[in-house]
């Protein structure tokens, strides 16, 4: 019975996001209120504050996968793998499956966040949270802190490659490239990337 009520939110929640991100692309983030976003899903206002508890989620509903893609990448490596090893491996994947977790996304879509003071402050904040979640990941294994010097510079670094290669996707998709087009681009540039870390980091973290 909890898994079903478990899918029941879920659905409820992609819902409400779904029919937010509508409203927001047809007036704007900024022209759209809580309240009109719960009118228009047939929801309580309450039940919108509820299930996301910042306008701004409502945009970035898979705002936890955005932060913890990365962690659970080098969390999930395998054995003598390596942190940057396992999260390269990651990221093809997901450029591979068009995940969200790489910056893919509608011009649309790109064009309202973009234009957003909130919504870039909010995406500035997932990646400040994606770089914790890798130093807490990395603590964790190696019973030390996260602040500890080397392994903050580690995360800061593997952190980077996934901030600089997403933000590279948005501006992509603003400057009319195709889907495909963009992904050939950024399969360059992801190659480049991890390779310019491979000295510093290619023997860090070894499973």
């Amino acid at each position: 019975m909890s898994g079903l009520r478990e899918r029941k939110k879920q659905l409820a929640r992609r819902q409400i996001s779904d029919v937010a991100t509508g409203l927001f692309l047809e007036r704007g983030f900024d022209e759209v209120t809580i309240a009109e976003v719960a009118d228009a899903a047939g929801v309580a206002k309450m039940t919108v504050t509820n299930y996301f508890a910042r306008k701004e989620d409502l945009v970035f509903d898979q705002h936890l996968e955005l932060v913890s893609f990365a962690a659970v990448a080098i969390a999930e490596r395998e054995s003598g793998e390596s942190a940057l090893a396992a999260l390269r491996r990651a990221y093809f994947a997901a450029l591979d499956g068009r995940d969200a977790a790489v910056g893919l996304a509608s011009a649309g879509f790109v064009t309202m966040v973009t234009g957003s003071p909130a919504l870039l402050a909010r995406l500035r904040e997932i990646d400040e949270q994606r770089e914790a979640a890798i130093a807490d990941t990395l603590a964790a294994e190696a019973g030390s802190s996260p602040d500890e010097i080397g392994l903050a510079v580690a995360a800061a670094q593997l952190a980077a490659v996934v901030r600089v290669l997403f933000r590279r996707a948005l501006r992509m998709t603003l400057e009319g490239k195709s889907r495909a087009e963009s992904i050939d681009e950024l399969t360059g540039l992801a190659e480049q990337a991890f390779d310019q870390l491979e000295p510093s980091l290619g023997r860090y973290a070894i499973r």
